[in-house]
């Protein structure tokens, strides 16, 4: 019903449906908080130990997708987390539906740790999902997009043609058409 960027303290008690990856989970005890992630952002979502789907939520490993269904609740002023836009609310998970399961990671996409470039490379389709490079393409997309719309407000005008071969700097076979 929503992505995860988008919920906020004015919807709460509202139920709603979500899908993302798994970016992180948290196990305090009675109480697993599970950080949903899609292109849009990220959502704490939190289940209690007693629930009948505890231990099913438990299982997901990161990078697995999900979906969750349950309330907005807003969040006590102690564990505001103002470094998110939605760090206001928590969704309490009432259903629970695992879409993908995700193997054991050879590389971690939540966190700042640094890895070998041979090795992001070689797992590319993972490093493209960590925050910074996510961030970098969404800039790139966005100055591109800046630069395009300025271009067709002076007039100017798009062509494309066909491009014989194209290359890649990961290594890829070279395509030719």
């Amino acid at each position: 019903t929503h992505t995860c960027g988008e919920l906020r303290a004015d919807g709460a008690g509202a139920t709603v449906r979500l899908s993302g990856w798994v970016h992180r989970k948290r196990d305090h005890g009675n109480l697993l908080f599970i950080d949903l992630r899609d292109h849009y952002g990220l959502t704490q979502c939190v289940i209690e130990a007693s629930s009948p789907l505890f231990a099913e939520v438990e299982r997901a490993r990161p990078e697995s997708v999900i979906t969750v269904t349950g309330k907005i609740e807003r969040r006590s002023a102690d564990t505001v987390n103002p470094e998110l836009p939605t760090g206001e609310i928590e969704i309490r998970i009432a259903e629970y539906t695992l879409e993908s399961e995700a193997e054991v990671l050879p590389i971690q996409v939540a966190g700042e740790a640094e890895f070998p470039e041979e090795l992001r490379l070689r797992y590319r389709f993972l490093d493209l999902r960590r925050d910074k490079v996510h961030a970098n393409i969404i800039l790139r997309n966005k100055v591109i997009q800046s630069i395009r719309r300025r271009m067709i407000d002076s007039g100017f005008m798009e062509f494309q043609t066909p491009i014989l071969t194209a290359s890649s700097h990961e290594g890829a076979r070279d395509f030719l058409v």
